[in-house]
Formats: structure tokens, C-alpha cells, sequence
């Protein structure tokens, strides 16, 4: 797994959340931009795990 993303990326992430990000609300932006990055990253480092656990996503 990829190492924490940089504050940078956190805070770049924050100030532009989808409008479905938005609708779903947030007390914390910052954390839930964090957690997208960190999935989004993970997803990234193992494609085939990825693949295999998700439903989304083609062969």
C-alpha cells in the first residue's frame, strides 16, 4: 500500500470534492478527502486485487 498522500494533494482534494461528495456531506473535508486518496492510491498500487474485489470495474 501506498504511503499516506502529502497534505498538499489532501487539501488540493478537499477544495474540489465531486457535487456527490458534496450532496453526501462532510464534518470533516479534510479527513474525507484523506480517505479518497488513500483508497484511490491503494486501488492504484494493486490493480488485480482491485479487479478482483470490485464489481465496477471491467476485465
Amino acid at each position: 500500500m501506498s504511503e499516506h498522500p502529502d497534505e498538499q494533494r489532501i487539501d488540493e482534494r478537499a477544495a474540489h470534492l465531486t457535487p456527490e461528495e458534496r450532496a453526501a456531506g462532510s464534518d470533516d473535508p479534510h479527513r474525507q478527502a484523506e480517505v479518497i486518496l488513500e483508497d484511490s492510491d491503494a486501488r492504484t498500487d494493486d490493480p488485480e486485487g482491485t479487479l478482483h474485489r470490485s464489481t465496477q470495474t471491467p476485465e
